[in-house]
Order: C-alpha cells, then sequence, then structure tokens
C-alpha cells in the first residue's frame, strides 16, 4: 500500500494540521493539588490560589485554550464577610471578567460571619481563551472577598489541617 502525502509534501514536511480540522484537542496540562494549604484575602483585593496554576505553549496563536477547573475549600473569616469568587488568571491578566471582575469563575455565596468551621464548597469553572500567542502561558486561580476584611480560605480542608478533597486546574490546547 502507498503512502499518501498531503498535498504533494513528505511526511517529515508536514507542520500543522490540514484545513477544516477545527476543534481538536492538541494537547492537555493538568495541576492536581490534594494537600492542604491556607489562603489569605485581605480587604478587597484578588490573591493567588497556592498550588493552582498550570503552564501550556500553544503550538499555533490561532489556538484556543480551554481552561477548566474544580476548587474544594473551605471559608473562615477572622473579620466578616464572605468569599466573593474566584477567577481564572493568563499571566497578570483577569481572563472571561464580564460585568464583575471575578465572573470568569462562579460568585460565591457562602456567608460565614459565624465563623462555622464546616462551610465546604467545590466551585467548578470553565473559560475558552485565544490568548493569541506561541509563547509559554500560565493559568492560575486567585480569590476574593467580596464585602472586605480577612477571609482565609482552606484548600482541600479545613483550618485544622484535616484533608477533607481534592482540587485541579487543567488547560487544554484546541486547534482552530
Amino acid at each position: 500500500m502507498a503512502i499518501i502525502k498531503p498535498n504533494n509534501n513528505t511526511i517529515s514536511a508536514i507542520t500543522a494540521l490540514p484545513a477544516g480540522v477545527g476543534g481538536k484537542v492538541l494537547q492537555i496540562q493538568t495541576t492536581f493539588k490534594s494537600s492542604v494549604s491556607t489562603v489569605s484575602t485581605n480587604g478587597d483585593g484578588f490573591v493567588d490560589v497556592t498550588g493552582m496554576s498550570v503552564s501550556i505553549t500553544p503550538s499555533s496563536s490561532s489556538s484556543k485554550i480551554l481552561c477548566q477547573a474544580s476548587l474544594f475549600y473551605m471559608i473562615n473569616n477572622t473579620t466578616y464577610g464572605n468569599l466573593g469568587g474566584i477567577r481564572f488568571m493568563r499571566g497578570s491578566t483577569a481572563i472571561g471578567t464580564g460585568g464583575q471582575d471575578y465572573s470568569s469563575g462562579t460568585v460565591v455565596g457562602i456567608d460565614n460571619s459565624t465563623n462555622n468551621t464546616n462551610l465546604f464548597a467545590t466551585v467548578p469553572l470553565l473559560f475558552l481563551d485565544s490568548p493569541s500567542t506561541t509563547s509559554a502561558t500560565t493559568y492560575k486561580l486567585q480569590a476574593k472577598n467580596s464585602i472586605g476584611g480577612d477571609i482565609n480560605l482552606y484548600v482541600n480542608g479545613r483550618r485544622n489541617g484535616s484533608n477533607y478533597g481534592a482540587s485541579t486546574i487543567t488547560v487544554m490546547e484546541i486547534a482552530a
């Protein structure tokens, strides 16, 4: 049986997918975190969620990056408030934010003003990004208290260090 040579090229000369094959997954990168860590939010600013980042180097500047995350956490406020939201970041840029700066994730309405240590949540996040680059790109999660004050976010467990779950962040390069 003869080898078919697309567009009369040798097999080694083919460096890209033929036209019309968009939507294929080209690569997947993931970070899995099962250890417990504490993230302290202060005031109204966003802070990085420890251990929840992943890097990918797109093969084409026209590729899309499908970002997925599942964050398991418990909150405990030291003053007053609730966790306002969790968002995706591409490097230092918030992505998918819409009208609110945390709307690329899920706005979490857990009121923990009673200091209850057993308020757990799993937040699923999904966003299709267009980074327009072939450089290594880091995606990460950030968290924020919606109404000011300090809140501790206990990723994968309780404030006493007990482990109750696991979290993951995954990015997939999708051919355009």
